[in-house]
Parts: C-alpha cells; sequence; structure tokens
C-alpha cells in the first residue's frame, strides 16, 4: 500500500518516512528548502522532488495513496515573524493544494502536521484541545488556520483528517546549524563541541518536550485508526530551560555555564500538554523519557 509523506527529507518526516517504509510503499515529497537529502540515505522510499505549491505535481503524487502525512511546512516561530508573508504562502497555500490534491486522489485519511504555538500563552495549563487557541505568531496563525482547512474538508468532501498538535519534538536527524535551530539539538551541538549552551531570555520558561519516535507513532496510530479532529501528541511533562542545560550537560558529562540572550519574539513562556485525548482515540502514550530521548539524540550528534 502506497503512502506519501510531503516534508518527508526534514527532521520528522524522515524520522516517520523510515518507520512507515518498514510497512508500505513510502513516497516522499520535498523541495529541500529545509528538508535534506542526506536524511533519506539508506531508506526504502521513493523521493520526488518538488514542492506542495505544484498542484500537478501533488495530483501526480498522491495518485494511488491509502494516507497522505502533511509535514511539508516552513519552520519556525522566528522564520515567520522575519517573513510572514512566505510562511502564509507556504504553510496555508501549500497545506489547501495537498487537501485538495489529496481529495481527488480519494485519499484514505489525511494526517497534519500542526503545533502546540496555536494555543499562544495563556497561562492554564496543561493545554487541552477544548481551550480557545489564541495564536502569538504568524506561523502559530498559519497552523491554526490549516486546521480549519483541514475539518472543512473533512465536513464538506468527506476527506477524514486528523491534526496533530507537536509539542517541542527532538530527536536525531534535526537540523543544529540553521539560526532558526530548535533549542535542544542546539544545546547538545554546543555543549559536544565544549561551547556554553545559549539560552534566550531567563532559561525559567518550560517545555513539554517530546522524542521524535513518539511523534512518528502517534502519526501511524492516527492514520491506522477510526480517530478524527485535533490531537496534541506530548510527552505531559514539562522542564525549564535551565534543567534542560543541565541534564544534557550532565549527560554528556561536562559543566559549562550557559550564556544568555534577550528573548525571542513570539515564544511563549510555558507549554505542558494534556495527552488525554490521543490516548484515548488511538492508543497514544509516549514510549521515551526525556532522559531516555535525549540520550539517543546526543548519541547520534556525536556520530556526526
Amino acid at each position: 500500500m502506497k503512502v506519501v509523506v510531503t516534508g518527508g527529507a526534514g527532521f520528522i518526516g524522515s524520522n516517520l518516512a523510515e518507520e512507515l517504509s518498514n510497512r508500505y510503499e513510502v513516497t516522499v515529497l520535498d523541495d529541500l528548502a529545509t528538508g535534506r537529502e542526506t536524511n533519506l540515505a539508506g531508506l526504502n522510499v521513493d523521493f520526488v522532488r518538488g514542492s506542495i505549491l505544484d498542484t500537478d505535481l501533488l495530483a501526480e503524487t498522491f495518485r494511488g495513496a491509502r494516507y497522505v502525512f502533511h509535514e511539508a511546512a516552513l519552520p519556525s516561530v522566528q522564520r515567520s515573524v522575519e517573513d510572514p508573508a512566505r510562511s502564509n504562502v507556504v504553510n496555508i497555500d501549500g497545506t489547501l493544494n495537498v487537501l485538495i490534491a489529496a481529495r481527488d486522489a480519494g485519499v484514505r485519511k489525511l494526517v497534519f502536521a500542526s503545533s502546540s504555538s496555536v494555543y499562544g500563552d495563556t497561562p492554564t495549563l496543561p493545554k487541552v484541545e477544548t481551550m480557545t487557541p489564541s495564536p502569538m505568531s504568524p506561523y502559530a496563525v498559519t497552523k491554526l488556520t490549516a486546521e480549519h482547512y483541514c475539518r472543512v474538508f473533512e465536513s464538506l468532501y468527506g476527506l477524514p483528517t486528523v491534526a496533530l498538535r507537536y509539542f517541542n519534538v527532538f530527536g536525531p536527524r534535526q537540523d543544529p546549524k540553521s539560526q532558526y535551530a530548535a533549542v535542544i539539538p542546539n544545546f547538545i551541538t554546543r555543549v559536544l563541541a565544549g561551547d556554553p549552551p545559549i539560552i534566550n531570555g531567563d532559561g525559567r520558561q518550560t517545555r513539554d518536550f517530546t522524542f521524535v519516535m513518539d511523534v512518528v507513532q502517534a502519526n501511524i496510530r492516527a492514520a491506522e485508526s477510526d480517530a478524527i479532529g485535533v490531537f496534541n501528541i506530548a510527552c505531559q511533562k514539562r522542564i525549564d530551560l535551565l534543567a534542560l542545560a543541565d541534564t544534557i550537560m550532565d549527560l554528556v558529562g561536562t559543566r559549562i555555564e550557559p550564556i544568555f540572550n534577550e528573548p525571542r519574539a513570539g515564544d511563549v513562556r510555558d507549554s505542558l500538554a494534556d495527552i488525554t485525548r490521543a490516548q484515548s482515540a488511538f492508543g497514544y502514550a509516549p514510549a521515551y523519557t526525556l532522559e531516555q530521548g535525549l540520550s539517543e539524540t546526543i548519541q547520534w550528534f556525536a556520530r556526526k
């Protein structure tokens, strides 16, 4: 059975494509704007280089697909603050293109990679799917808009959709070299090199970090289930960035004082998920603790 992963040469997409290849015929569609073809090295997948803005290519690529996993996006809150128009085109117009192509191809279900950023900085914790979203960045707006498009395509056209709100995903293949690199690969690569971790803000902000293989299993479980709608995907535990830096340094076996920068615009202060809905709907349960995920991630970066 054929499945398609848009953005499948990216961090999450390539991990998902690898796991899917054990049970499906996998086609990866990626324009390599942020993904890397090296992420697919050695994987049993068909690679199509192209953009989700190319409607003809989408129609051709989706033909005969059972599931579509829509991971393609222009990531990063910071990038969207700097260039909101580009984020809007790729993340909203691109998602609409993907939905139309999936509908027209008779895809059985589309799983969309949404984001915890849609909740914004509301003080209530943990975040529950029934809360009113309050996006603080153009990136968060694009993810929320795409969720609404998913719901509309389900109700109007009968295309079953699932939107998974990822909470701070980390793991192997995450790019630490981008100026928009996430905090964990940034911390790990700097500490491994003997450099101090850089913290934006006071370090007391908290995050619910999720290991990438838990996200992969959530995608597959959601696709293969009868579930539809919006679901939080997280570890359901939070840690502040100072403690995160300490944990990484303990695992590496070194101690370096962090450097502090100004907070970044659009970043939320605290993040913690309630994952009850995903547990009930398709049996999602994180298999990795933060320390286990960090240990595997550190080992992967140490081999690079």
